[in-house]
């Protein structure tokens, strides 16, 4: 019998913490943490350190590491088990309380009409509100592999909080003409990037003559299942 029982590595204190941080980031954004996020919730003064105690963790067996992404960590598979099992009980609350958000999913979007008019709601969720920093207004399904790489999948749902602008850097939902897409937002002097998260997708130029409208600001994930 002891020579199959299988003992938890030992952790250390910060290590235990750290960890903890990637389960709590994944339950709540669906995503892991990247190494600067990881270093600015634990204090350290740079990434490096992170790096460091995410390398030791991997060797412990406890997360496995990925190369080419900010977020390349993955928890074991009993790990993500439970957080998607704990997750999906949120998402069927019976009780809408105040601890709860009711948003509605946005389907296709018609060309020129508001993207929260009724015809677009496909249906809606009942979602704790504390799985979200900023409160959202509606979710939107993503599609295609665009934003892999910040772990941003086919099939998501992304909570956006409506917005008309945007600082550099966020990740953005965005009309072009008829279309609605979700990219990282960078704005220069003379037009505006939509930048991809994955190598395989270009960049959007848009420029001034260009139709253009920012519709709302990405502020968490929601995902059915797991797909790290």
């Amino acid at each position: 019998m002891l020579d199959n029982l299988q003992l938890a590595p030992k952790l250390t204190a910060r290590q235990q913490q750290i960890l903890e941080l990637i389960q709590s980031t994944v339950a709540r954004t669906g995503a892991p943490p990247t190494r600067a996020e990881i270093a600015r919730e634990m204090g350290f003064k740079s990434a490096n350190a992170a790096e460091e105690h995410l390398q030791a963790l991997a060797r412990k067996g406890v997360i496995e590491l990925v190369g080419g992404t900010s977020r390349g960590i993955r928890l074991r598979s009993a790990d993500l088990q439970s957080i998607n099992a704990a997750r999906s009980r949120q998402l069927t609350l019976p009780l809408p309380d105040l601890s709860q958000l009711v948003l509605p999913l946005i389907g296709r979007v018609a060309a020129g009409s508001p993207i929260l008019a009724q015809e677009h709601v496909d249906q809606t969720f009942q979602v704790e509100r504390h799985l979200f920093r900023q409160t959202p207004d509606y979710l939107l399904r993503v599609r295609g592999m665009s934003m892999r790489d910040v772990g941003i999948l086919d099939g998501d749902l992304l909570a956006v909080q409506s917005a008309r602008d945007a600082r550099n850097g966020q990740i953005v939902v965005a009309r072009l003409g008829e279309e609605v897409t979700v990219k990282r937002f960078m704005r220069h002097p003379d037009h505006v990037e939509l930048l991809a998260e994955n190598p395989d997708y270009p960049t959007i130029v848009v420029s001034p003559d260009e139709p253009f409208e920012i519709e709302g600001l990405a502020v968490g994930l929601i995902r059915n299942s797991f797909q790290l």
